[in-house]
């Protein structure tokens, strides 16, 4: 008799994690979760919102968010994938050859820091072009012209 694995994949189980994490977010517009792994472990974890020690925006500002910064995006959020690099960067763990998942594509200032940190594999959720409403993934074009593995998740379940 032959039994069939219902096993999930490590990309599900991460994605799914990175998607539960970015419920964990303050933020009143658009929640994201990270989460970044080495050889199939995750060494850290990451969601989009401010600083700690600053003012939630859920909570200070429930209903607008928080204020806009003078080219319109937020003033406080640092994003999920920054927020999982500085992580790792605060507890000496290297991210040479690592694997980021994120619920949504990196934006260009993030991408900038996902190839400086040496991260070679990248798998988002949802398109930020798509969110914002703009021609194409910068962040995901400036990755895939460097060298670094990018993909779109696709469930594997």
């Amino acid at each position: 008799m032959t039994i069939l694995s219902d096993k999930p994949s490590f990309d599900d189980i991460y994605m799914e994690l990175a998607f539960n994490l970015s419920k964990k977010s303050h933020c009143v517009k658009l929640k994201v979760g990270a989460v970044l792994t080495k050889d199939t472990r995750i060494v850290s974890l990451g969601y989009n919102g401010p600083p700690a020690g600053t003012h939630n925006c859920d909570e200070e500002w429930h209903e607008t968010g928080c204020p806009r910064d003078s080219k319109g995006g937020c003033s406080l959020a640092i994003h999920a994938e920054c927020n999982a690099i500085l992580y790792a960067a605060k507890n000496r763990i290297t991210l040479e050859n690592a694997t980021l998942y994120v619920t949504l594509s990196p934006c260009l200032a993030c991408a900038r820091m996902i190839y400086a940190t040496g991260i070679r594999k990248v798998i988002y959720m949802d398109s930020y072009a798509e969110y914002k409403k703009i021609p194409n993934d910068e962040g995901v074009d400036f990755l895939v012209k460097f060298g670094v593995d990018v993909h779109r998740y696709q469930q594997t379940k």
